[in-house]
């Protein structure tokens, strides 16, 4: 993972968005981390991130995570099928 100064990502963005290919590129300013940037290279990396940092969908992680505790889970797949029903 690397680090870098917003002053120096807004130079050279190209460059960082190569970077981050690698792994995520935590963004600074004034030596305080405000963004980080991540590659999307797969089609459904872009949906799964949105996905991940929706309200909705984290109210249904949490709820998936109760009924994990209460019952002993839920297969993968069965998941995945849920979330398509919902959205």
């Amino acid at each position: 993972m690397r680090i870098a100064p917003v002053a120096d990502v807004k130079t050279h963005f190209s460059a960082y968005i190569e970077k981050c290919k690698d792994g995520p590129v935590i963004v600074t300013k004034r030596g305080r981390p405000v963004a980080v940037l991540v590659s999307m290279l797969e089609d459904d990396e872009l949906e799964r991130f949105i996905l991940a940092h929706t309200p909705r969908f984290r109210r249904l992680l949490d709820a998936a995570e109760e009924r994990i505790r209460q019952t002993g889970g839920m297969k993968h797949d069965d998941f995945w099928a849920l979330l398509e029903t919902t959205t």
